[in-house]
């Protein structure tokens, strides 16, 4: 269902780690977003932590640019 190694391990946070505080999650996006090498926004990752923790449906969105 998800093809991007990045969706797979979003899909699993957000399985696991509802309720989890924001800060937590954040850290755990960023290290997944380095290793994926995918240039996400400090913004974006707490957005994305917040409906983690909450539980709240959540759209990916990546923006390829080239270097």
């Amino acid at each position: 269902m998800y093809g991007a190694p990045s969706m797979r391990a979003y899909a699993e946070l957000a399985a696991t780690h509802r309720g989890w505080p924001v800060d937590e999650i954040v850290q755990l996006l960023r290290r997944a977003a380095d290793v994926a090498r995918l240039g996400v926004s400090g913004a974006d990752l707490i957005e994305q932590a917040q409906a983690i923790s909450s539980g709240s449906r959540q759209e990916l969105r990546f923006r390829v640019t080239s270097s």
